[in-house]
Parts: structure tokens; C-alpha cells; sequence
């Protein structure tokens, strides 16, 4: 875990907010179900939360405007990437190790909520 006071209790706050939404509605929904809730949560908690916010990327020294959505920005600091799949993949994680990389933000969460226990849907990664 990240050794900076803000960034562990900011990260705690994410992780606690989905383990709420989780244990309110379980697992069997939409992705954006809990998305809506989590966003609410979060918000509800003080955090500056955007949804569905456009990531551009650069190809060719072209900017390609809103090609990729990321689901949650907590306080333009941390990605969080909602699921309601079977099992977190490696292709997930790329994913978010991608998007990572090209937002310039140091953290991201996938929080996969389609799971009976909500600590095994919660994939910490570092860009």
C-alpha cells in the first residue's frame, strides 16, 4: 500500500464505500447498478466522484477524443474500474494498467462485485 497518509485513507474510503454498496445489493446486477450506487456512496462520503469521464488518446501525435470511458475518478486522483463478472482476468488488469499509464494517475481499483465475498473482488494496481 502506498506509504502517503492521504492516498491510504482515500484508498480505504473506495474500498469501504464497495464493500457497502456490496453488502446492500449483493452480487447479480449490472455493472452500471452498482456503478449508480457506488458513484452515490462516494459522494455521499464527501469525495469528489466523476462518472463515465472521457479518456482521449494520442495516436500518430492525433488526439482521439472519447475513446475509452473509465468508469469512477475519485478526486481526479484514483481510477475505479466497476465489474460484475465472473472472475477479475488479466485482461482486466491490462486494462487498467492502461489506462493508468495514459491518465497519469498512480492508482486504480477494480472492484468486481459479482462475487460472495466482496475481498475477493477487489484487485489493487499501480501504474
Amino acid at each position: 500500500m502506498n506509504s502517503d497518509p492521504y492516498l491510504r485513507e482515500l484508498t480505504g474510503e473506495i474500498v469501504d464505500a464497495g464493500l457497502k454498496v456490496h453488502r446492500a445489493l449483493g452480487p447479480g446486477l449490472l455493472e452500471s447498478a452498482y456503478e449508480h450506487c457506488l458513484a452515490f456512496e462516494l459522494s455521499s462520503r464527501g469525495l469528489d466522484v466523476e462518472r463515465q469521464v472521457a479518456m482521449p488518446i494520442v495516436y500518430r501525435g492525433v488526439r482521439m477524443d472519447a475513446v475509452y470511458r473509465l468508469d469512477l475518478v475519485v478526486r481526479k486522483e484514483v481510477i475505479v474500474e466497476v465489474k460484475a463478472v465472473e472472475a477479475i482476468s488479466p485482461l482486466h488488469e491490462a486494462q487498467l494498467l492502461t489506462y493508468l499509464r495514459l491518465s497519469d494517475l498512480p492508482i486504480g481499483y477494480l472492484l468486481n462485485f459479482n462475487v460472495k465475498l466482496f475481498k475477493d473482488g477487489v484487485r489493487r494496481l499501480r501504474s
